[in-house]
């Protein structure tokens, strides 16, 4: 069994996180559940402002809410002195429910709304970074009937692709997002934003991609941008204050992926960076980077109450869960790879090869494929790691079946920070006819 941050098995046998036993949080809270481990959470997010202070170089690091926005995490993330990503209305509706430091959030998205950019400027937000011309205009024009100026970011396309899936691509030329640096559309921005009353161009940001397990894509979109950069300044006396590159620094999710430690990651880029402008002759900018997946991912484990299984003779042995697609689309969407065990017999001997199967109508809602596990029935609670980042954010009511809730465990203590949706929240927003159709 891999062990993930506090995880082990305690004296019952059981699956333990953050001190406290999975089966007994299974049967306090009910299944499906999400629980959190604090600490791996604390712990990630330190090693990376860490690395940055051990480089001596000035930085931010955020957290990319998209991962998993809530209430509690959005507290956890300020406690821990991040500051934030967000990426629509929903998002920034929640940090400043959260309290969150309004001066340290950052709003990202490649169409955001005229009322989402009002929101932003209306709560003050530190800085929009700001994906396009459509985008750029309106700003202005906001901006301008407000009487006030705000910092902004533009996200360029160095038009690098990173080792990951097709569908998670962000950096290459051909990408929904942000400003292309090759040809042109960039500098055209940059020029856009310079000159405008309402715009401070706080710096350059770009994204390469997600589930990135070296750092080579990273120091060669920082090459692409430090040599724009030298030439954008020799033109036109700009410099950044700010280079954002990002995240998508990996996890593992199965024994087959290799993720390197958030400070290498840290320390490649900076590295690069600073050989840029060195050799450039060029201010040091300030360095952030937004992780998301990386704080949250492995922190993330989802339990299941083990259902109907069905055999298929000579081919294989389907076992039920009560969640699925629901809870976690990734396998759907992605074909995301995942581990598990039985939480409450996690050392048990593995005696057949299952796959697990969730309960939607849908020949699609599979978890995980061909999963050594020992013989499990219904009385079995089943353990999915590395599930932190995009389940409860990608959740759904698919099958009109609630959402689950989120349970955050540390030092022997757990705490239900999102509850489990009911029947009636299912119907909240739904109104009855008021006339038959047919009259």
């Amino acid at each position: 069994m891999n062990h993930y941050g506090t995880m082990k098995v305690n004296a019952q046998g059981h699956l333990e996180i953050g001190g406290v036993d999975t089966v007994d949080l299974a049967a306090r809270y009910g299944t499906p559940l999400y629980v959190y481990d604090v600490a791996l959470i604390r712990q990630r997010a330190r090693a990376f402002k860490e690395a940055f202070q051990n480089l001596g170089v000035k930085s931010r690091v955020a957290y990319a809410s998209k991962a998993f926005s809530s209430i509690a995490m959005l507290q956890l993330a300020n406690e821990e002195g991040l500051s934030l990503d967000v990426v629509s209305g929903g998002e920034l509706y929640t940090a400043m429910a959260a309290g969150f430091p309004a001066e340290k959030i950052h709003f990202h998205g490649n169409n955001k709304s005229r009322e989402e950019l009002e929101m932003a400027l209306d709560a003050n937000i530190g800085c929009i970074v700001v994906d396009n011309f459509y985008e750029l205009g309106m700003l202005e024009n906001l901006c301008a009937a407000r009487n006030r100026k705000i910092r902004v970011l533009l996200r360029v396309t160095p038009g690098i692709e990173a080792h990951t899936h097709d569908y998670i691509l962000t950096g290459q030329e051909d990408s929904k997002f942000g400003f292309d640096l090759q040809n042109g559309q960039a500098e055209t921005a940059l020029k856009q934003a310079l000159d405008s009353k309402w715009l401070k161009v706080h710096g350059l940001h770009c994204h390469i991609g997600s589930q990135i397990f070296e750092t080579a894509g990273f120091v060669l979109a920082a090459q692409k941008i430090m040599e724009k950069l030298d030439k954008w300044h020799k033109l036109y006396g700009y410099f950044p204050q700010v280079l954002n590159l990002g995240g998508g620094f990996g996890i593992r999710y199965t024994s087959e992926d290799n993720p390197l430690p958030p400070g290498y990651y840290v320390t490649e880029i900076v590295k690069e960076v600073k050989h840029q402008v060195n050799m450039r002759r060029l201010p040091m900018p300030e360095i952030w980077i937004e992780p998301g997946r990386s704080l949250v991912g492995e922190a993330g484990t989802t339990l299941y109450s083990v259902g109907s299984s069905k055999e298929v003779p000579n081919v294989r042995k389907y076992i039920a869960v009560d969640g699925g697609m629901i809870d976690n689309i990734r396998p759907a969407l992605y074909d995301a790879k995942y581990e598990a065990v039985l939480a409450n017999r996690p050392l048990a001997k593995c005696e057949e090869t299952v796959s697990i199967a969730g309960k939607c109508c849908e020949s699609g809602d599979m978890l995980i494929w061909d999963l050594p596990l020992p013989k499990a029935g219904s009385d079995d609670l089943l353990a999915v790691f590395c599930t932190g980042a995009y389940g409860y954010s990608m959740a759904n009511n698919y099958n009109r079946i609630p959402r689950p809730p989120v349970v955050f465990v540390e030092n022997g203590k757990d705490e239900l920070v999102v509850k489990r949706e009911t029947y009636e929240d299912l119907i909240r927003n739904d109104l009855h006819l008021r006339v038959p159709l047919a009259e």
